[in-house]
Parts: C-alpha cells; structure tokens; sequence
C-alpha cells in the first residue's frame, strides 16, 4: 500500500527504500480519502475559517499595491470566465494563493499551497452547484475591499463570512435530496 502512494520504492535485488517525503507525497494521499469522507471535508473547512481570515488580516496590514492590482486581475480572470460559462477554479486558487503572498510569510505561503492541494477536489465539484461561482466572486470582492482600505478586521471577517458561505452551500449540496450534478 505505501508503495501504491509514492513513499517507498522496491528496487529488483536491493530491498525497498522510502522515497523522498515531499509534500505532494503527503497531500494527495490524503486529498483522496477527503474526497470520499464528508466528515473530513467539515474538518477542512474548519480549518479554513481559522486560518484564512488571519491571512486575510495580516495580508490588510502587508501587501503593497502591486499585490493589489495582482488579486485584481485575476478577479477580473474570473469574472470573465463566470461570464462566458468556464470554469474558473483556477483563478479560484490563484486568488487564495496571491492572498497568502501578500502576507511575506514564507510559512504561510507554503501552508496555503497545501491547504489549496487539498481543496483541488472540493473547489471542483462546489464550483458546480448553483450560484456558488458567483458567491465566490463576491467574496473574493469583499476581501479586496477590505484589502484597499488595509482594514485588517475587515478583511479578516470577509474571509470567514466567504469561507462559511462555501460552507453553507456544501453542506446544502451533500444533503440527502441535493442535485450536485448542476
């Protein structure tokens, strides 16, 4: 089984070795089994609500304008993709990962990347669901509101009211009566 996920290695006539512990090694093993186990996927979003409203808020008191016109346009990237009917997860990400370098937290950054590793699952299939491509515009938009102002409250708590909304629309989706094929 550890060979079937990448951490270790059987060499013909020498033995098996652990491969190189990498963080994709570690993420994607447990992006899977997230996947399947909704219980896990609450837990993630927990996680969330504790750590991305203090990016957001460390973040209001950092980025510089350059940071600024970056988070810009890529909501301008995804709100021309949520025009033309495609898929914005990209974007989606590329949001939540500018965000953490907008901290000049190296930790952060490296923390946020795995965060986004494991939500490559969720972030595909909520994108799906009724209204949420647009929840996720808006959200995006209150953060930079608050970000333009450095309003490091603001943007701490348009981060959480974002992340709960997602949420509340995953919890709506995984009920026993929801269509997540829209």
């Amino acid at each position: 089984m550890l060979e079937m996920i990448g951490l270790l290695e059987t060499r013909h006539g020498r033995g098996t070795f652990p491969h190189e512990l990498t963080v994709d090694r570690l993420v994607q093993p447990l992006a899977s089994v997230m996947t399947y186990q909704q219980d896990l996927q609450e837990e993630l979003m927990d996680v969330r609500r504790m750590f991305e409203p203090a990016v957001a808020r460390a973040a209001a008191t950092r980025l510089t304008e350059e940071d600024l016109t970056d988070l810009q346009r890529i909501l301008d990237a995804q709100r021309r993709k949520l025009k033309s009917g495609q898929s914005a997860i990209v974007e989606d990400t590329a949001f939540h990962a500018a965000l953490a370098r907008s901290t000049r937290n190296r930790v952060v950054v490296s923390l946020m990347s795995t965060l986004n590793d494991l939500l490559v699952e969720s972030r595909t299939s909520s994108l799906r669901q009724d209204g949420r491509p647009v929840k996720s515009i808006e959200g995006h938009e209150a953060v930079v509101e608050a970000l333009r102002r450095r309003d490091a409250e603001g943007a701490a708590r348009a981060m959480f009211e974002h992340i709960d909304q997602i949420a509340d629309l995953q919890l709506h989706a995984s009920g026993p009566h929801s269509d997540t094929s829209k």
